[in-house]
């Protein structure tokens, strides 16, 4: 695969398929971030969708452009829910991202989460606790999976790239470790993407609207670990550009749907900071 798809131009060139192509992105999502969520699509130009009833959720999946699938609050009707849908997406070619918030953490999430890689998602985006909770899960290893506290990492993504690689190898799945620098694999290429603030990290759900932006970029394009190294450059320079002006965490959520909003290919292209590591 080509290099170029891990530059600030490629990135900038997803963005611009997303405004002009406005993919339906069909949400499965957690009560604490649904409306951000959706706002976070509709700022980037995607068109979200918040289907969760089990009635809906299978036909609904099939017609969509993209899948995301997030278990921050999952209760066992979603659960249901999500099983349909991630099948139904399977079965039409629907590309599908799994955010496993707080895998490893308590057993019922856990067993949802890796039951549902059986559906071959297109991409997983977690923090490194998760992800590393997720591919001790997955793999079946013996004793307790590292997890972290909550929804809140105990290690740094560095720390969990061997354990993505190994899921992403697992699964068929790109893997997506949120931290200070994200790293991004297929398995084999490892991606790097250094925009982003620290205090996004005092504001609920951003890493939720990454994996919802990341959805909207799989829609448009079909390399996945391109799609979510995109993503991650996009929130990150919303991050970026949202915190200059803002007076604290409040501010900074408001300012981040403005700066998607406002975000351009002469932006992105500036200020990405996106490329391969290892390949």
């Amino acid at each position: 695969m080509s290099a170029f798809l891990f530059t600030p131009q490629a990135a900038a060139a997803t963005l611009a398929k997303i405004r002009a192509a406005a993919p339906l992105v069909h949400n499965i999502t957690n009560l604490v971030v649904a409306n951000s969520t959706a706002n976070a699509l509709l700022a980037a130009g995607a068109s979200p969708a918040m289907v969760g009833a089990e009635e809906e959720v299978a036909e609904f999946a099939a017609l969509a452009d993209a899948l995301v699938v997030n278990i921050g609050t999952i209760t066992a009707p979603q659960a249901r829910a999500i099983a349909l849908a991630t099948r139904a997406a399977q079965q039409a070619g629907t590309p599908w991202i799994l955010d496993p918030v707080a895998v490893g953490v308590l057993d019922f999430r856990s067993r949802v989460a890796v039951a549902s890689l059986a559906d071959a998602p297109r991409a997983i985006r977690g923090n490194a606790s998760e992800i590393l909770a997720l591919a001790h899960l997955h793999a079946r290893m013996a004793g307790t999976p590292p997890t972290g506290r909550g929804v809140d990492s105990q290690a740094a993504a560095a720390e969990a790239l061997a354990a993505a690689r190994g899921l992403a190898r697992a699964s068929g799945a790109c893997v997506a470790v949120s931290g200070a620098t994200d790293f991004i694999t297929d398995g084999t290429r490892v991606a790097r993407v250094e925009n982003g603030h620290e205090m996004m990290t005092r504001v609920t759900g951003l890493g939720c609207s990454a994996t919802a932006i990341a959805g909207a970029c799989l829609a448009v394009e079909p390399d996945a670990m391109a799609a979510c190294a995109h993503a991650m450059v996009l929130i990150g320079l919303a991050g970026e550009m949202a915190a200059h002006a803002a007076a604290g965490p409040g501010s900074l959520q408001a300012g981040i749907l403005d700066a998607l909003y406002r975000l351009d290919g002469g932006t992105v292209t500036a200020r990405a900071r996106i490329g391969i590591v290892a390949d």
